[in-house]
């Protein structure tokens, strides 16, 4: 649209840009034909050349009047959906990075509880042909198979089918916990959040216990996600009234949401500035 633009220093504009970056800045009244005194803080005409203010990360964007206006005028405030910026979209940035973390773990554990629940109610007829296959392998071979993956299954076949049920319902009980992780955080919801964070403490322990008997790769970057995501949502979130609970939280992202915010950070005297910027 143009090949100019202005930010008026505002600060950690990186969520922002981002965004615009991938669905491009939010403008408003590029599709009218006149300008009023209260359009001044998204839009300004100055010489022939209309700035448009990105309601979004706070650039203004030139461009000349438009040719065939389809309004005279901007939109009023009240019809103007604002995007959302600041402390809001940083949190719809990382509670939807959770959200994907816990999507991938229900593609996993989805397919595996079901493979669970089959091996149950086919236990008997599946050892039969295991039994079978490591006869023939044996006879094959002229020796006893005994590796790590035979071990593992006769165990597995050593299994109950009673536990294997109790571990399936487990395992998709658990299932069913991380999708609705998943939605909630997703969507922002406030519940969502006590139930990850919950859900993600109570690992937290096994995780340590873990690596006190083997360490890999794996279990580290795991118990690192986890203490990040138990960390971010009590301290940042003010989860169970940390640092002023729901009320101290809903007070910080008031400060970004709101024409009282663009009425704040509005330049007083944007023609100078730009004629400034323009010779720079």
């Amino acid at each position: 649209m143009s090949e100019s633009s202005r930010s008026w220093g505002r600060r950690g504009e990186r969520y922002e840009l981002i965004s615009c970056s991938f669905q491009g800045h939010e403008l408003v009244g590029t599709n009218a034909a006149e300008l009023r005194p209260q359009d001044e803080v998204f839009a300004r005409e100055i010489d022939g050349v209309r700035w448009y203010r990105c309601l979004r990360c706070d650039s203004w964007q030139t461009s000349p009047p438009p040719i065939h206006a389809t309004a005279r005028f901007p939109p009023d405030r009240d019809q103007i959906a604002l995007p959302l910026r600041g402390r809001p979209l940083r949190d719809r940035y990382v509670l939807r990075l959770i959200a994907l973390d816990r999507t991938v773990r229900v593609v996993v554990l989805a397919p595996l509880t079901t493979v669970i629940f089959l091996f149950a109610r086919h236990r008997d007829e599946l050892r039969h042909d295991y039994t079978k296959v490591l006869a023939a392998l044996q006879t094959a071979s002229g020796n006893p198979v005994n590796d790590f993956a035979t071990s593992e299954l006769s165990k597995l076949f050593a299994l109950s089918t009673t536990k294997l049920y109790l571990a399936g319902f487990g395992l998709a009980l658990f299932t069913v916990v991380l999708a609705c992780e998943g939605v909630g955080l997703w969507l922002a919801k406030r519940w969502a959040e006590y139930l990850t964070f919950v859900e993600t403490s109570v690992f937290v322990p096994f995780e340590i216990y873990e690596l006190t008997h083997s360490v890999s790769a794996l279990k580290v970057l795991a118990l690192v996600i986890n203490l990040a995501v138990v960390s971010y949502l009590l301290i940042k979130k003010r989860l169970f009234g940390v640092r002023g609970g729901a009320k101290a939280d809903r007070r910080e992202r008031d400060q970004d949401e709101g024409w009282s915010v663009f009425d704040r950070t509005a330049p007083a005297d944007a023609q100078s500035d730009i004629a400034v910027d323009g010779m720079t």
